[in-house]
């Protein structure tokens, strides 16, 4: 007897998506990427045989990174939205407040991954709450990217302001 796919029906099909929409969903703040992830992230940002603890500044927490004693820079994992998805990555900056750089943890949007990419990231190296960080002007959009590119470049310009404030005020040691 030969096999036949079986049909779903109309109505299971929207009972199932149904229960897929009403679904919690996870709040942007509470998404993750793995913390293995996260410290090669730093490693590769700012060398090897590092010290790295955390500082919790407002709800934030904010890594600080040293070498043998030494002050390297800061370095925060941030959420954004991107068109329908969360995006987190990982932003570091030096004890001056400059990007060293971007890295893209977890992507989670069908389209627009080239952020991800060193041609793009490479752009908000060097940049700090000074520069304008806006797309079109300091910061080149990609076509098929444009919420991502977007959405990041608005987080890291609201990351580089809450950072320098921070540093500025005390409450990064």
């Amino acid at each position: 007897m030969p096999l036949r796919p079986r049909r779903s029906s109309p109505a299971l099909l929207c009972l199932i998506a149904a229960g897929a929409l009403a679904l919690p969903s996870v709040p942007l703040s509470a998404q993750t990427a793995p913390a293995d992830k996260v410290t090669e992230s730093i490693g590769r940002v700012f060398g090897p045989d590092l010290t790295i603890d955390s500082v919790l500044v407002d709800s934030t927490e904010v890594f600080r990174i040293s070498k043998e004693g030494t002050l390297l820079g800061f370095a925060e994992v941030r959420n954004v939205r991107g068109k329908e998805r969360p995006i987190t990555y990982l932003v570091a900056v030096d004890t001056a407040g400059a990007t060293r750089d971007i890295d893209i943890l977890v992507y989670r949007e069908s389209q627009g991954g080239e952020i991800a990419n060193e041609a793009w990231r490479k752009q908000f190296r060097g940049k700090s709450a000074a520069d304008p960080l806006q797309v079109g002007k300091d910061i080149r959009n990609i076509s098929g990217a444009t919420i991502s590119s977007n959405a990041v470049t608005r987080s890291m310009r609201q990351a580089l302001t809450e950072l320098a404030a921070w540093r500025a005020e005390g409450r990064l040691p």
